[in-house]
Formats: C-alpha cells, structure tokens, sequence
C-alpha cells in the first residue's frame, strides 16, 4: 500500500508538466494564474517538491481537471460515463453528446491566460449557442464584440467570423450546443 503511494505520487510532477505543455502554458503564465510560485511549480513537476492539496486544488482548476486527473486516481465504482477531454487551439470541449450528426453539446473550458490575446475570428458552417457558467468571455461576432458574465447566453450563425476567448485573463467555462447549418436551440419560456 504504501508503495502505490509513493508510485503515486512519483507520477504527479510527469503528469503536471505534460499537462502544463500539453495547454500551452509556461510557468510564469501558470503562475499568475494559480498564485503558485514558479520556483515552487517548477520543484513539483521534477518531483523535488511533494504534492499537497494547496498545490493540487489551484492547478485542478486552471486546468479545468478533476483533483483525481492530477494524481491518476484508479476510478472507482462510478455509475457516470467519464467523456474524453478533446483540445483545441489552446482550450479544452468536453463531449456531452456521443451521437454523430444532428445537435452536439459540449462543456468548453479556456483557461486562464497572463494575457487575453487578440481575436482570431473562425468560420464554419452550422449555428452555436452557448451558456457562460463560470468567469466572463469575450465573444466577437461580426463587428459585435461582446463580453457575457456568468449567467449570460448567446447565439449565432457560426458562418459569421467569430472568437471565444477570455475578457480579463481569467478562467472561462461554458455550455455550448452546435448544430448543423438551420439547427438551432430552441429555449421556451
């Protein structure tokens, strides 16, 4: 028992680094993002320093992963389907629909950033609505340049150049539905 602690534990700093990479982040963006130190991140991921929940719990969050990701928890007996993250131009969607064609839905994680970055407007076919659960996001449609906190939705022609990204540097989580070209969501009241 207490050699798989220590196996792992020996596995959290690999983990974190790939991770870290993996998201395009460096250690001082990581940094400003979590209050952790660069010295202190940096220890952690070459195994010099010991992993503990004040460390893990900011790093979980602005990787937008459970703790258990983070120290390779086995899975337990849980009933839920656990969906595979996909990563995308520095964020991370993860599926909540497993069908293809037809409305998908998926959670949309962007990450913390040093610095927002400028817009870089996409277009393709089919039409998107999205719900800001956590944080606020810049979201540029058209000449429209918007930010929606928490508690705000939005919809558009994915056909027009958009851009979702975050307003102030800060974490940006939402739901977002998309749909093929005429398929929209429809919200009753």
């Amino acid at each position: 028992m207490a050699e798989e602690i220590e196996d792992a534990l020996e596995a959290v700093g690999p983990r974190l680094r790939a991770l870290r990479k993996q998201r395009g982040f460096t250690l001082a963006e990581l940094s400003a993002a979590t209050g952790v130190s660069e010295s202190t991140l940096s220890r952690l991921e070459s195994g010099r320093r010991r992993p503990n929940l004040e460390l893990l719990l900011p790093l979980a969050r602005s990787y937008g992963v459970p703790l258990d990701d983070l120290v390779g928890a086995p899975r337990t007996g849980d009933p839920r389907i656990h969906l595979k993250p996909i990563h995308r131009h520095g964020m991370t969607f993860v599926p909540l629909t497993r069908r293809a064609g037809g409305l998908q839905a998926f959670k949309m994680l962007i990450p913390a950033r040093a610095e927002p970055g400028e817009p870089t407007p996409q277009t393709h076919g089919g039409y998107e609505w999205l719900y800001v659960l956590d944080g606020r996001l810049r979201l540029v449609v058209g000449d429209r340049d918007l930010v929606l906190p928490a508690g705000e939705a939005a919809e558009f022609d994915t056909a027009l150049p958009h851009f979702l990204g975050t307003a102030d540097g800060r974490a940006v989580e939402l739901l977002v539905l998309f749909g093929p070209q005429g398929e929209r969501a429809h919200v009753r009241r």
